[in-house]
């Protein structure tokens, strides 16, 4: 239905997005959600926590190189000029 739509302007995008996804949503059951809709079937299962979340510092990998602090000057790491 939606690959067949020609919007005419953004309103219409949005109000024809809504009722889609309310009607996917809402009223159409998913044989592999045991003929559920997905309102009904997110009721009933159990949350899990990301890995990333797991981890405190985040998952990002730790920095290579330290940053120096504002108004400290390392004189290893400035640029020499000439």
């Amino acid at each position: 239905m939606l690959n067949e739509t020609l919007f005419t302007s953004l309103a219409q995008a949005r109000v024809v997005l809504g009722c889609w996804r309310a009607d996917y949503n809402d009223a159409r059951p998913h044989s592999r959600l045991g003929w559920k809709t997905p309102s009904e079937f997110a009721v009933t299962c159990q949350p899990r926590r990301d890995l990333a979340l797991r981890y405190a510092e985040g998952s990002a990998p730790a920095p290579v190189a330290t940053t120096t602090q504002p108004g400290k000057s390392n004189s290893r790491s400035e640029l020499r000029i000439g």
